[in-house]
């Protein structure tokens, strides 16, 4: 259990906070690169996200802010604290990792604010950060447990084997993975993704996360990836991998999912590949008392994967391309950007929960607009790609 700060510390990161909040754009990019200089650690990153604007180091400044203001009140952070040892349990983050981070950060901020992070400082800025820390180790140890006790569940890395590759558009593929043990797998929530460590190189170890596509049936896995342009792991995926290769999976993680109880109507909401966790959503429980509408956008017809199942779950099923063809116009896709406005015309806004996932754009518009026609915070959900804790909303 995370040891309580001491009330010197509260006053200390108090009167801090505003110049780590005016510095804090140095200070990032500090920390990531004294953090990344040990291979051990950056093989736990994914170094496309790591550049001059990057949105994790945004994310992670807008944390280190929100953390500070909130120092008497970290409860106020529980869903965001939740959302990040999910990560660090699927990406298999270890207590040992975490006095690399704090060393990272303190070092970065004594750089940045110099003369005026005195020791008395630090060590408050220490203690806060292994409160923290402690607080995210013994959350992360609940999930590993609990993933290690049940059916079909593993802690650590368990190898698994390609056994189908299945092309869904041209840049849109899905792999359907086994354990190689041959025993049964975790039943997953709909909406949950997996963890993989990947070598594509002997010298290479990529760490990434992606949906599970597919409803919980004990035995396998499906995922579905786009290739992104210059994207190392999505680009060997889909060239290299074939039927038979194995590699390391964790186990299912992850605090986006659907689960129907107490739920009267569920509208998900999905742009281009954002469409993965919606159909492990809709395999899982569409077709049945639940009412569900699926509403999705992408590009165009080539553009759009696993289509046929929201046809045949969903009781309502809405397709948006951005440049629909004639044919595509006269099947009932509509053309344009989904509305929110409209979105609220279909569906009811004082019942229905809202799951929303894909690019980060998408994301922002949806929940953005959601928010405007008065829907909750709470029955909004939503999912991301790219760094975990990009800013929505």
């Amino acid at each position: 259990m995370a040891k309580p700060l001491t009330e010197e510390t509260l006053a200390i990161i108090e009167a801090t906070a505003p110049a780590v909040a005016a510095h804090v754009d140095q200070i990032v990019p500090c920390m990531y690169r004294r953090l990344l200089a040990d291979p051990e650690i950056r093989a736990l990153f994914n170094m496309s996200h790591q550049h001059g604007n990057s949105p994790q180091h945004k994310a992670l400044a807008g944390a280190l802010v929100a953390y500070a203001s909130h120092i008497r009140d970290p409860g106020v952070l529980a869903e965001a604290l939740e959302r990040i040892a999910q990560k660090h349990a699927g990406l298999q983050i270890l207590p040992e990792h975490y006095p690399h981070v704090g060393t990272a950060l303190l070092g970065a901020v004594s750089e940045v604010l110099a003369e005026a992070a005195t020791p008395k400082v630090l060590a408050a800025w220490g203690e806060a950060y292994w409160f923290l820390a402690d607080t995210l180790i013994a959350r992360e140890e609940q999930i590993y447990a609990g993933s290690e006790a049940q059916i079909g569940g593993w802690r650590g890395w368990r190898r698994f084997l390609v056994t189908e590759k299945t092309p869904e558009t041209p840049e849109i593929m899905s792999f359907t993975l086994r354990p190689v043990d041959g025993g049964p797998v975790l039943r997953h929530r709909p909406g949950q993704y997996l963890s993989f460590r990947f070598s594509p190189a002997p010298d290479e170890e990529y760490r990434r996360n992606y949906s599970i596509s597919s409803a919980p049936d004990g035995e396998s896995y499906r995922i579905t990836v786009k290739r992104e342009r210059g994207g190392r792991i999505s680009n060997w995926l889909h060239d290299a991998v074939g039927i038979g290769d194995a590699f390391d999976v964790a186990a299912p993680a992850g605090e986006f999912f659907l689960d129907p109880a107490g739920k009267r109507e569920v509208v998900l909401l999905s742009g281009g590949v954002g469409v993965t966790p919606m159909i492990s959503m809709l395999e899982s429980f569409g077709g049945g008392d639940l009412r569900i509408v699926h509403v999705h956008a992408a590009r165009d017809g080539d553009h759009h994967a696993l289509s046929e199942t929201p046809r045949a779950k969903a009781q309502e099923s809405h397709v948006f391309y951005e440049t629909p063809s004639e044919d595509d116009l006269a099947r009932g896709i509509r053309a344009g950007r989904i509305d929110p406005h409209w979105l609220a015309q279909i569906s009811d806004p004082t019942q229905a929960d809202y799951f929303v996932c894909g690019p980060v754009g998408f994301m922002q518009e949806m929940v953005r607009g959601l928010k405007a026609a008065n829907v909750p915070d709470a029955r909004i959900h939503h999912e991301f790609f790219g760094p975990a804790a990009a800013q929505i909303g």
